[in-house]
């Protein structure tokens, strides 16, 4: 089974979707929907909400969330490397793709970090442009630059606006 809350934050109202013992299978943004599947419960969704609340007051840069993305080899690999880039730093599709493992691998490195399934948690918003611009980000690049600021990273152009 998997349990279900909406939540308000600065980057939009997210939906923290975790299974029966509590971990966190998916986090997502407004404009991507929860599954048909699941139960909404506020209770069982709490610790993360807790945890993302504490990071938005700026009183957390890691969390302790268990989570289970689901996906394939190369995508756990990619976002395993997303989980070593600390708060405040920034990197490259192409640093992305060596620290995964496989340097020529930019693009599907780029497309690993865009199918994360838990965003935020699983920082893929430290991943920007070669140039240092803001690249795609699922709750929009103005989330991006804000989760960015909110980190104290300095390496990034924001788009206009933002």
């Amino acid at each position: 089974m998997n349990y279900a809350s909406t939540f308000p934050s600065p980057v939009g109202p997210l939906t923290a979707i975790v299974d029966d013992d509590g971990a966190l299978t998916e986090l997502r943004f407004a404009r991507h929907r929860a599954h048909a599947d699941v139960v909404w419960d506020d209770d069982r969704c709490a610790h993360v909400r807790r945890e993302l609340d504490e990071y938005f007051a700026g009183a957390r840069r890691e969390f302790t969330v268990a989570m289970r993305p689901r996906g394939t080899e190369w995508q756990q690999r990619v976002w395993a490397a997303l989980l070593r880039i600390p708060a405040g730093e920034t990197i490259d599709y192409r640093e992305l793709a060596a620290r995964a493992g496989n340097p020529s691998a930019i693009r599907a490195a780029g497309r690993a970090n865009a199918t994360n399934p838990i965003p935020i948690l699983i920082p893929c918003h430290r991943v920007i442009g070669a140039d240092g611009t803001l690249t795609g980000y699922g709750g929009g690049l103005d989330a991006k630059a804000l989760l960015l600021r909110l980190e104290g990273a300095g390496r990034f152009t924001a788009p206009t606006g933002a």
